[in-house]
């Protein structure tokens, strides 16, 4: 019986299949169920059972047949694919985070995408300073009036569209600001992770040089892992999260003693 016919293939062809998809989907950013079926040759049930154990493996998400990329604990997806990943996620904790921000504050912002959708939030709450390694985060206030901008120099890294290294953390540990607005790429253990050194570098050095300290995580978060850890979720004053967050993680945050404030997410958002 042939895939197109509704055989699934050897436990081999299998994984190949689930590899070749996910190579495909990584390297796109996402890929519809149907583009998929088609290019690997088989039934569309098939790909959904494909997608289901990437699922699993964290590897991509699906909503209404797109298949979407999720880091991996070695590498994270471009910071332009991220910025429209979870929106209504991301604009209800952005909000919620601009709500602790008063005007005059300085804040330092990562590289993470939350952080540019927290700083949309905060628009005409000014006057602010604004110190970042992001040029996403620049580019989203190099225009706005009363917003100071001080961006850390350092090597570009394309994926992360962000300066990193050495000069960059030295800058930062230069600097003190009110706030720190961080994300992380996983959580483990009630630790903060991210799959590169130098992105853990610059957020440890954020953290050590503000006196407030702010994380932002979709509830995805807690669902994946990575390889460096930067701090730990009792480090932070505030871990904001959505309202999608596991009744048992929760209860395990409780547990551990983290900052946790669940922020709703409209159904319009």
């Amino acid at each position: 019986m042939s895939e197109r016919q509704g055989g699934r293939g050897s436990a081999s062809d299998q994984l190949e299949r689930r590899n070749l998809i996910a190579d495909r989907v990584v390297a796109r950013g996402s890929a519809t169920v149907e583009d998929l079926a088609n290019a690997m040759g088989v039934s569309v049930m098939t790909i959904y059972r494909d997608v289901a154990a990437l699922e699993e493996a964290g590897l991509v998400q699906r909503n209404r047949g797109t298949v979407s990329a999720l880091a991996t604990g070695l590498h994270e997806a471009s910071a332009s694919f991220r910025l429209g990943q979870n929106v209504p996620q991301k604009r209800a904790l952005g909000e919620a985070v601009a709500r602790h921000v008063s005007p005059g504050m300085s804040l330092m912002i990562d590289d993470s995408t939350s952080g540019v959708w927290a700083l949309r939030a905060m628009a005409g709450l000014t006057p602010l300073t604004v110190i970042t390694n992001s040029l996403l985060v620049a580019r989203e206030v190099e225009h706005s009036t009363g917003v100071r901008l001080l961006v850390a120099g350092g090597s570009y890294e394309a994926w992360a569209e962000s300066l990193m290294g050495s000069a960059t953390v030295g800058m930062i540990h230069d600097l003190r600001a009110d706030v720190a607005v961080i994300s992380a790429s996983g959580i483990s253990e009630g630790r903060c992770f991210h799959p590169h050194s130098d992105a853990s570098q610059i957020k440890q050095a954020m953290l050590a040089s503000s006196r407030t300290r702010y994380l932002i995580l979709d509830h995805t978060k807690f669902r994946r892992r990575a390889l460096h850890a930067f701090a730990s979720l009792t480090d932070f004053d505030v871990v904001f999260t959505d309202d999608g967050i596991d009744d048992g993680v929760r209860q395990r945050l409780d547990d551990l003693g983290v900052p946790l404030e669940v922020v709703p997410v409209r159904d319009d958002a």
